[in-house]
């Protein structure tokens, strides 16, 4: 099962997830560019990102289940955020976008990691995402999202003044990503270093609501 040290470096995993296809604009093994073209209509930083090569996408695959799936989706969101984090201090920083596409995945294994990332390293001015493969949605003008055709989670820099009204309800996330500052931390510092345990943190995190 995956780790993770206080460092934020992580330890060897178990092999749940299988890398496909790694960091690339264009990725050859899913239909994601299309799709990408089509959520620019939704999301107005979006555009600029693809045309300045800043979307990225890098495909898994699971090839196991349960809690050691959870455990690599929770590693690979790490390991982006901290690519984000990198950056994000670029000229056009504010436009990268690093996609997590999960193939194979269910459903249940992206809730809690998804819910563990997003409090983690939204205080240091992330935001992560989640989105199941065919699922429908609207947008907070009332126009109609395009169905992905993979599970895919993004983590990107968050934009201070608009994100806080995505996360209305989870008042203490959205008061952290507007007060958030990335003053170099290492956000995994202090945290339990298994899964399982991390697990439980983010469950009582959410209890506390």
């Amino acid at each position: 099962m995956t780790s993770t040290r206080p460092d934020g470096a992580l330890r060897p995993t178990a092999g749940a997830l299988r890398l496909v296809e790694a960091r690339t604009t264009r990725p050859r093994t899913v239909g994601i560019t299309s799709y990408a073209q089509a959520v620019t209509v939704n999301c107005p930083c979006l555009a600029p990102s693809l045309e300045r090569g800043l979307t990225r996408w890098t495909v898994y695959e699971a090839v196991g289940d349960g809690e050691a799936v959870e455990a690599e989706v929770f590693g690979a969101g790490v390991q982006t955020a901290e690519c984000v984090r990198a950056a994000a201090a670029r000229r056009h920083g504010s436009l990268v976008c690093e996609n997590i596409v999960l193939l194979n995945v269910a459903d249940d294994a992206m809730t809690w990691p998804h819910w563990a990332l997003k409090n983690l390293y939204g205080p240091v001015g992330l935001m992560f995402g989640k989105f199941r493969e065919g699922e429908e949605d609207t947008d907070r003008r009332g126009l109609c999202i395009p169905a992905p055709p993979v599970a895919f989670m993004p983590v990107r820099v968050a934009v201070r003044p608009r994100d806080p009204r995505f996360l209305a309800a989870t008042p203490d996330l959205a008061h952290a990503v507007a007060n958030a500052v990335d003053d170099g931390r290492v956000v995994l510092a202090g945290m339990p270093q298994e899964w399982k345990d991390v697990k439980r943190w983010a469950q009582r995190l959410l209890l506390k609501r």
